[in-house]
């Protein structure tokens, strides 16, 4: 199953939908309500087809409950972290159930991965990542729904002596022609003893009364508005302490020894510990361990450190650039004899800089351990059952005996999706370093997590094209050098294949157009710079090569650039109708105003496909200003059209920041950035107007966290080639302007 896990993991996309031989749909009584969800088969079971109740002693997973007042109680398998996950499982459920939304409540479920696996991920991880809580949520959400309304028309039904075909559901309210009207609280209990329905039909598009409306209220939006709304870092409990990290100076160090006599003089210091990544100060309270930490002595080991400069680790990837590539991830035709025949070959070589995740919310998380020997933990992260399973081996016990109560975050983009459980696995170190006497969070400051590693890789491409003597693109060739996020994890078994780290090459390998020959190039490099899936991961720098040196090659060859891509395309892909649908509603064909000028860029990252259409201004000085951009999405089924619209506007936003100022430079192997007074995420006032098309389909839904980010910058970059005759080969924007 791991193997196919990754596989998923790497491109997850429309063929990793669940589908009802995956699992048994299963009820319960919930006090005196009903619980509606899914017991997860075995081999044989899961052979079986259709839907059917499990055997009694299954492992049982509510993803929904109706208590006895009638509100609706909805467990997400799925983290929320502001991509409105919660939003797009509730109107799953609401669809099918027939729920009134304003009696509905979203939870996250605990960690479980035994009743809460991800399906895009084979089932093998309470995972979300890789832009698929709808494609994993899609059908069972939905099944649930189904089967509680089923289960609450045959209770009424045998209520009133009606026939249950004659009940009609809508708005949380059971209705009878005869007159008969009942919410669904007084019916939950009776349910609940009811046969579950082995078989339960899902509504017709054309019935869809939440799915693709735009008129759904966000759960979280007054919460978050009014300062309710509760992150980790909100969690207190009785007696917790405070604890606050020293991590080394350089990657790769180590604690030799420490001096903390004076941090203990400090008021509310409890103590000082060591742990695996550094040294703890634990306190009454943050402010005193802030002062503790001032106030400690750290000698480091430095013998295995990472002492060089990004400068330097750049420069030595583009001397592997120019060499021959350790692996091939693709290769169509013979792209050297096309090379050889071609009567135009264009090369460029283009450098991208370690990019952090910078979310509002700093790491951290809280562990304390019960009396009954149950380890309890809190934290916003985004592969629980892994991180129980880290924390069991910390503190000693199993993972059935560690809770995980699974919090909202202030963002992530990747960063809570680390492998080791780092601030989890150090809450549970220090708790038990100072023998679990208390529950102890852990805060991590601002600089923690911006020098702490788990970047974004920097990488070197070198890139090559063919042009026959009628300007058609015959040959591409990609050779990509950079670090592998799945090396030395848990992960590389799976994925990496015949030396192809998958998110290395992803955006680069499945390149949409009709190119006959071409060849994708990986060398992996050794650095000692942790590294981290960023929102996108391969994309990022894959597609803005493509799409940005794949400009290059539209003006060599004197053609548009948006009828350039779309001859390389069959004309009723959803390729060619997304980006023809950006173009009309940018009208492309039309002039700009003076002083503005256009760029586009096409990807396809996560089963979705983006076109965006960037429009610049540039004043006197060079300074560039994105001022609107156009997007069309294909994402499947839009669920929610709205958050469709955020998250690709989100995207844009987040993608112009790494473009036109984010970089985490290396000086001497130390990290220069602290904090974002040096490390700059694009700031309000440089938010462009951004209108988003969505592309209708009746496909089951794709990803959209991630894919409205890999466009922006290319497209960025070649309405600059417009604005200045500048191609831009280096990032950030603000160093790739003046190389």
């Amino acid at each position: 199953m791991l193997p196919k896990m990754m596989q998923r993991l790497a491109q997850p996309v429309l063929d990793a939908k669940p589908t009802r031989r995956r699992f048994l749909l299963g009820a319960a009584a919930a006090g005196t309500g009903l619980a509606v969800g899914f017991h997860l088969p075995g081999k044989r079971a899961a052979a079986n087809s259709g839907v059917a109740p499990a055997a009694a002693g299954q492992p049982f997973a509510a993803y929904l409950t109706i208590g006895a007042d009638g509100k609706v109680t909805i467990l997400s398998s799925q983290f929320e972290m502001g991509q409105g996950a919660y939003n797009g499982i509730a109107t799953l459920v609401a669809e099918e159930l027939g729920a009134d939304w304003n009696t509905i409540e979203v939870q996250g479920a605990a960690g479980n991965v035994k009743l809460y696996g991800n399906l895009a991920f084979g089932g093998a991880f309470q995972g979300t990542g890789g832009s698929t809580s709808m494609a994993s949520s899609w059908e069972r959400y939905r099944l649930a729904g189904a089967a509680a309304r089923e289960m609450l028309v045959a209770a009424a039904a045998a209520e009133w002596k009606v026939k249950p075909e004659e009940i009609r559901v809508a708005k949380g309210i059971l209705s009878h022609p005869s007159g008969k009207s009942s919410g669904f609280g007084p019916f939950a209990a009776k349910a609940a003893t009811l046969p579950v329905p082995e078989k339960v039909a899902l509504k017709a598009p054309k019935d869809w009364q939440f799915i693709g409306k735009s008129d759904l209220k966000r759960f979280d939006s007054a919460r978050k508005a009014n300062g309710t709304e509760r992150y980790t870092i909100d969690v207190k409990l009785p007696g917790m302490l405070t604890a606050v990290m020293i991590h080394p100076p350089y990657f790769g160090a180590k604690v030799k020894s420490f001096d903390a006599t004076a941090a203990k003089a400090v008021k509310g210091v409890v103590d000082v510990v060591s742990t695996p990544r550094g040294v703890a100060v634990v306190a009454q309270h943050m402010w005193a361990a802030l002062k503790g930490r001032d106030a400690v002595t750290v000698t480091w080991d430095e013998s295995g450190a990472e002492k060089r400069g990004s400068d330097a680790i750049i420069a030595s990837y583009k001397d592997i650039a120019g060499k021959a590539p350790q692996a091939v991830a693709r290769k169509d035709g013979d792209t050297e004899k096309a090379f050889a025949s071609a009567a135009k070959v264009l090369e460029a070589t283009y450098e991208f800089p370690y990019l952090a995740h910078a979310a509002l919310e700093p790491l951290n998380a809280v562990a304390r351990m019960n009396a009954d020997g149950t380890l309890e933990i809190w934290g916003g992260h985004q592969f629980p059952d892994v991180y129980q399973a880290i924390a069991a081996g910390i503190a000693g016990t199993t993972p059935d005996k560690v809770h995980l109560h699974v919090m909202k975050s202030g963002g992530s983009f990747g960063r809570r999706a680390v492998f080791d459980a780092d601030v989890i696995a150090e809450a549970v170190a220090v708790a038990k370093a100072i023998g679990f006497k208390a529950p102890v969070k852990v805060q991590w400051t601002r600089e923690n997590d911006m020098q702490g590693g788990r970047y974004r890789p920097a990488y070197v491409h070198k890139v090559k094209a063919g042009l026959d003597k009628d300007g058609k693109l015959i040959a591409w060739a990609d050779h990509i050098v950079g670090q592998s996020i799945m090396k030395g994890t848990m992960f590389e078994k799976g994925m990496v294949v015949g030396g192809v780290d998958p998110t290395s090459v992803e955006g680069a390998n499945n390149l949409p157009y009709a190119i006959p020959n071409q060849t994708i190039g990986l060398t992996t490099t050794e650095v000692g710079v942790p590294i981290l899936w960023w929102r996108s991961v391969g994309s990022t720098h894959t597609s803005y090569v493509g799409e940005a040196f794949l400009d290059e090659v539209a003006a060599a060859a004197g053609k548009d650039p948006v009828a350039f891509r779309l001859s390389m395309l069959e004309p009723t892909s959803r390729h060619a109708v997304t980006l023809k649908l950006a173009a009309e509603k940018a009208a492309w064909d039309q002039p700009l105003p003076a002083g503005r000028f256009r760029g586009v860029a096409l990807a396809e990252s996560f089963g979705t496909v983006v076109a965006e259409i960037a429009e610049i201004s540039v004043d006197p000085r060079g300074g560039v200003k994105v001022e609107r951009v156009v997007a069309a999405v294909d994402c499947g089924t839009a669920i929610n059209p709205d958050q469709v619209k955020a998250q690709v506007e989100g995207g844009v936003g987040f993608g112009l920041g790494a473009i036109m100022d984010e970089a985490i430079t290396l000086a001497n192997g130390q990290v220069e950035q602290s904090n974002y007074d040096a490390y700059r995420p694009l700031r309000i006032d440089a938010m462009p107007k951004v209108e988003v098309h969505i592309v209708p389909s009746t496909n089951p839904p794709s990803g959209i966290g991630e894919p409205g980010v890999p466009p922006i910058g290319p497209a960025v970059a070649n309405a600059i080639f417009k604005a200045l005759g500048k191609r831009i080969h280096v990032l950030p924007l603000s160093k790739g302007l003046s190389a």
